[in-house]
C-alpha cells in the first residue's frame, strides 16, 4: 500500500541521519501487510529508540491504521 510506505518514509526520514539509505518494501497478503524497513546500520538504533520506544510508537500507529482498514500491519526492521 503506497500510503503506508509514504507514512513510514516520512516518519523515518526525520529520525535518521542518512535519509538516502531508507528503503521501504511492502508485502501484501490477504489479511496482512508486512512492511520491511531498511536503514543505514548506524541509524538502526535511532529507529528502535531507547528501550524500543520509537519502533513501538510506530507500530502502535500502524496497528490503529490496521484496525481501521481491517488488516494486520507488521513492521520489520531489516538489517
Amino acid at each position: 500500500m503506497k500510503e503506508l510506505e509514504e507514512l513510514i518514509g516520512a516518519i523515518t526520514t526525520y529520525i535518521v541521519d542518512k535519509q538516502e539509505e531508507v528503503q521501504i518494501k511492502t508485502i501484501e497478503g490477504e489479511q496482512t501487510y508486512i512492511i520491511e524497513l531498511k536503514v543505514a546500520k548506524d541509524d538502526t538504533g535511532k529507529i528502535i529508540g531507547k528501550d524500543g520506544r520509537t519502533v513501538t510508537a510506530i507500530r502502535t500507529l500502524l496497528n490503529a491504521i490496521g484496525n481501521k482498514i481491517k488488516k494486520k500491519i507488521v513492521l520489520e526492521i531489516v538489517e
